[in-house]
């Protein structure tokens, strides 16, 4: 019998619809598509880079209605963050403009196309990091949540990075998305303590591989 959801390695193809599973899960886990006026920018941020730099990384799942989830990682996140800012980053800088106005009262499309006009903070590698080179992320559509495919996709995942020499992997997620948290923590992934370079929105996890 043919399983309703099938787990693939990515391809450029399935760049749109991972674009969407990424904006439809942005709101801590629920669809966040009312709050962008781009809907490409966070995906331009968070999968567009994977599937350019490490297809060997990039996972999919796919039902009868389309992709619903995806997986998307990096065993060396000093060397794909080289290449994010290098040569991903300048074609995309061009086609979005620069937010206008004074930050406090810039909405999410504004603080997103400063993020891509000032990749620094994104970018973070702590040196306390050093154990866990890899990093990757997770999102599934609600259809297939509760499943056990996350949980399976994790393990492919970190079963790739680790044959790719990977020590241990990080992740960071919204402190709000206790869901996520949860999820991860299942998984065996703890806190991290990124010392002062620690954003305030930003709770990382990491274990060994």
């Amino acid at each position: 019998m043919t399983p309703d959801v099938q787990m693939r390695p990515a391809t450029p193809a399935d760049r749109a619809a991972c674009y969407r599973v990424c904006l439809q899960t942005s709101d801590n886990g629920a669809d966040g598509t009312h709050l962008h006026d781009d809907p490409d920018l966070l995906g331009h941020i968070y999968v567009g880079p994977y599937l350019e730099f490490e297809p060997s990384f990039s996972f999919v799942l796919e039902d009868a209605a389309g992709v619903c989830g995806y997986c998307l990682g990096t065993p060396d996140s000093t060397r794909f963050y080289r290449r994010f800012e290098r040569e991903w980053l300048p074609a995309i800088q061009r086609a979005v403009p620069k937010p206008a106005g004074q930050p406090a009262g810039w909405t999410l499309t504004q603080q997103l196309q400063n993020v891509i006009h000032h990749p620094a903070p994104l970018m973070h590698f702590p040196p306390e990091f050093g154990a866990w080179p890899a990093h990757g992320h997770i999102d599934l559509l609600p259809r297939v949540q509760g499943r056990g495919w996350g949980r399976r996709l994790m393990e492919l995942q970190m079963e790739r990075l680790r044959d790719a020499g990977a020590t241990g992997m990080h992740l960071c997620v919204a402190p709000g998305n206790s869901r996520a948290q949860a999820f991860y923590r299942r998984l065996g992934f703890f806190e991290l303590d990124a010392g002062t370079d620690q954003p305030p929105d930003t709770l990382f996890l990491g274990r060994t591989l």
